[in-house]
């Protein structure tokens, strides 16, 4: 990639109301800037402007589009971007920042951006896309997605409304199965299919060309409480009821509407959805995996 020396134009959005940013940021991140005598354009938004912050950001073509947010705010910004436009600098200003963490390393995010500007390089990402909706970390379709609700009243310490939207999501969890198909595979019932993007799936390495996709096969109320207890904690994986598999094309069926994730964000997708790898989704100025490692 372009050097520092080569980044004219810098946009930097910065999601003060993700939780994860601190008061100081954008004091920070200006010093950051003038130490590699860069200008920058800073926009921190309020949480109802930031998809018109991101799209004015993008739309003013910058060499560079830095975002200080969690996850589902990087997944906006790749929409918007594709695999022609800006290059991204994910940097971890959200909860979970598993993005942010694999293209960087666990890092705070002030250190993140000094490695990628200093000895950073362009990286084409890949992902999943499913009724044209972009992700880059994960996506859960099917009854699990309704414990989000839970789990960001948890995050906010409303544990009275978490538990009510926890008890919901119990109450729905056998009220929507699911139909799957793995690539070329058979059809197979379930409460539930995630796909996991190779940036930051445990079973395989960055560069494959496949999702790690997992049937969540729920036989009884002790397996739904078991997966909503990960799910709140953040790591659903490791529920027993998870096993998982590469894949490329999925298809996926059910009597409704399905409830889906899409990297922490809660979406309705429509009752058939087709989830298929898209091997260039964006570009991200990124460290070597040797930087990320260490």
């Amino acid at each position: 990639m372009p050097g520092a020396a080569n980044l004219r134009r810098i946009e930097v959005v910065a999601n003060v109301a993700s939780g994860g940013v601190a008061p100081d940021a954008l004091e920070a991140l200006e010093k950051i800037f003038a130490e590699f005598g860069l200008p920058a354009h800073v926009c921190a938004p309020s949480t109802d402007d930031l998809t018109s912050c991101l799209r004015a950001a993008v739309d003013s073509a910058p060499d560079l589009l830095v975002v200080l947010a969690g996850d589902g705010t990087v997944r906006a910004a790749a929409e918007l971007c594709g695999p022609e436009g800006p290059v991204i600098a994910p940097l971890p200003g959200g909860t979970m920042n598993l993005l942010p963490h694999a293209v960087y390393g666990a890092r705070p995010w002030a250190e993140a951006l000094r490695l990628a500007l200093s000895q950073g390089e362009v990286q084409t990402l890949g992902g999943g896309e499913v009724e044209g909706r972009r992700f880059l970390v994960a996506a859960i379709l099917g009854s699990p997605a309704l414990w989000a609700p839970a789990r960001e009243a948890a995050r906010h310490r409303q544990l009275t409304l978490a538990w009510r939207r926890a008890q919901w999501a119990l109450r729905r969890a056998f009220s929507g199965r699911l139909r799957v198909m793995l690539d070329s595979g058979p059809r197979a019932k379930a409460a539930a299919v995630s796909f996991l993007c190779p940036s930051i799936s445990r079973a395989l390495e960055p560069e494959d060309p496949a999702l790690e996709a997992a049937i969540l096969d729920l036989q009884g109320v002790s397996d739904v409480v078991s997966l909503g207890f990960h799910a709140l904690r953040g790591d659903w994986r490791d529920a027993p009821a998870v096993e998982a598999t590469p894949c490329r094309l999925a298809q996926v069926w059910a009597a409704e509407r399905i409830p889906a994730i899409l990297d922490g964000e809660a979406v309705r997708l429509a009752s058939t959805a087709t989830v298929r790898f898209e091997p260039n989704i964006v570009r991200v100025l990124g460290l070597p995996a040797e930087l990320r490692e260490a």
